[in-house]
This record gives C-alpha cells, structure tokens and sequence, in this order.
C-alpha cells in the first residue's frame, strides 16, 4: 500500500505520526512511504533520516495525498479536506465531536476516517493514552508557569517552601491524564484533589500516591474545595463525544483572583463551562481575574517525545490497515468515526 505522511499545518504543532524507525518497518513490509518535505523537522527527524529508510520525500502536499492511507497527528485543515477522495482511508486524531464542520467535510468527501482516540482494545483507549498522558503533566507545568505574578497569576508557588503553604491542585477526572497531572503536581510539592465518579479509578491513584487526596465528584465536592484551590485541571472524558461541562460558570466564580483553570479535555468541547479553545501562540487568557488555559494540541508543545510515543503505539495499527485487515479487524472498526459519506461512530449522531 501506498502510505502518506504530511507535514502537520496547525499552528505551532511539531509533531510527525511516523518517525524513521516505524517507516522502516512499513518499507520492509513492502509498502511505500511518502513523506512530505522537512515534515519531521520540529520533531527532530530530517528529510535524510526518512530517505535513508527506504522512505520517499516528496515537496508538497498533494503528492501525499496521491496515497492511499495518510497517516497524521492532528485533523486535516481545509487544504487537506480538499485533497481526499472517495475510498481514501484517514487514519489520525479527529475529535469529531468538537469539529463539526471537519466531520462535514469529511462525509462530503466520501472518505473512511478512523480516529486515534477512538480505537479501543479491552475497554482502553490505546492509541490516546500517551497523549493524554503528555498533556496531564504539560497542564501542570502551564499552571505552575501562569501562576507566577509576572505572568499575571496570584504569585503561588505549587510547592511552597518551608513555613508557608502548598498550592492547591484540583484535578477533575482520574484517568490517564488526570492521573499523570495529579501526580506530576504531587511531585512538584503540591497539595492533591481529585474527583472522579468512578471508585475503581480513584483507587488506582490512591495505589499510585497516597498523599493525593481523592473523592466522588458531585458539585459539593468541588465548591467546598474551590475557594482555596490555586489551580483547577479538567481531565474528564467520554470517547468520541463531547466533555461534559462539570466547571460551571458558577463553581468557577469560587476561585480566587489570579488562580487558573486548565482544560485538557479542549479538544472533545472542553469540561470547564463557556470555556474558549486557546493555542500555542497565545496559551492563556483572562476572565474576571481568573486565567484560562485550553491549547487543543498540548503535547505538540514537546514534539519529540510525542511523536515517538505516538508512533510507537499507532505503528501496529497502520501496518493492520496496510495489510488489508480493515474490514474484517473489530479494533481497527472501533476507530471509524466516517465511511463513504456516513456517520459509523454511534457517539457521533
């Protein structure tokens, strides 16, 4: 099969889906890879580290879009909706849920999408775990850095230092992002809560740290911990659909001035209500005192260590697709969000 990999176009996003290693392996399986022009640069990968693999380079987008199966991190912008065609296979993240009009596109092109944070092997979600677990710690890093009063934060320090107090964490949601936020905050020092309506999750954590204090969410929960918390993480998630909006306008009134809310759940609509998707080039903005954080591609920030962990895990996956299995392969069916002009993933209708 004829594999496409184009260079990523939204704005600050490093990331390539395949790195050299994995294109070799496609190559000895006698496919061919098309790689567009310095498309692994960002992550570090050159046009000679491709070629030396057996990949092929070629100089602008619509060559890549002459394969069969374009592999990518992030969805397509208009110029690459326009490129698809009829039985052409997608395979990237897609978030259709909060991308209505790519899903549009999408049908109107006639294409078969499968989206990465879909696939699903025994009730996980593989192929969105080390993302997800990039953007957890990545949230608290942001937080930490808009925190500090230069930044126009209330001047916490996570934490604190001998006679003074922690910082307080809030994560909402105990899966693997909120997990790998709650305990990066941990290690920074921080004093820990996360909510979550699943008790087995909760535990997990608990196993993991037992100074991060955990507890069922309900909206009491949340309102008794706000007015003291420093930082708040929305990590909630339902596959293929939109978050659910468990930061009400209301509860985010409790916090102080200068405190800040992350929402790494962005990219399915967002958990934190009236929320609006920020990027790379401007991560935060304020509203009445309170600083708000949602870049829809966190781990795009770290394009090394996210392209290898993503190739890592999507490589199985592509060669299934490559070898003709689509049609037959329950996992590789759990993935299509689209197929020749229809909707196929139930949490999309």
């Amino acid at each position: 099969m004829m594999i496409g990999i184009p260079r990523e176009r939204k704005l600050l996003e490093g990331r390539i889906a395949l790195t050299p290693k994995a294109v070799a392996e496609l190559v000895a399986n006698h496919h061919v890879v098309l790689i567009e022009t310095n498309a692994g640069l960002k992550s570090g990968y050159y046009n000679s580290d491709y070629l030396a693999v057996g990949g092929q380079i070629v100089q602008n987008l619509t060559d890549v879009y002459r394969a069969e199966l374009v592999v990518k991190v992030k969805e397509p912008v208009i110029e690459e909706i326009n490129l698809l065609r009829k039985n052409q296979i997608l395979f990237c993240y897609l978030h259709l849920a909060a991308n209505p009009d790519v899903l549009k596109a999408l049908l109107r092109q006639h294409v078969t999408a499968l989206a990465f944070e879909t696939l699903t092997v025994n009730g996980h979600l593989p192929l969105l775990a080390p993302m997800s677990a990039i953007a957890g710690q990545l949230a608290v890093h942001l937080s930490a850095q808009y925190l500090q009063q230069i930044n126009g934060g209330a001047g916490v320090l996570l934490g604190g230092v001998m006679g003074t107090a922690k910082g307080r964490v809030v994560v909402l949601g105990a899966g693997v992002a909120g997990n790998h936020a709650a305990l990066m905050a941990s290690a920074l020092g921080a004093e820990v809560y996360v909510l979550d309506k699943s008790q087995e999750a909760l535990n997990h954590l608990k196993r993991q740290n037992s100074s991060i204090f955990t507890a069922l969410f309900s909206e009491e929960a949340l309102a008794a911990l706000l007015p003291q918390t420093d930082v708040v993480i929305g990590a909630v998630l339902i596959k293929g659909a939109n978050a659910p909006r468990l930061l009400t306008k209301n509860l985010q009134a409790l916090l102080a001035k200068g405190r800040i809310i992350v929402d790494i759940a962005i990219d399915q609509g967002g958990c934190v209500e009236d929320i609006q998707a920020t990027d790379w080039q401007q991560p935060t903005y304020w509203r009445n005192d309170i600083g708000y954080i949602a870049v829809t591609n966190l781990p795009g920030a770290v394009p090394r260590t996210s392209a290898q962990a993503l190739s890592e895990v999507i490589l199985p996956y592509v060669q299934n697709i490559a070898r003709g299995e689509l049609s037959h392969d329950a996992i590789l069916q759990s993935a299509i969000a689209v197929k020749d002009g229809k909707i196929v993933h139930p949490a999309l209708i």
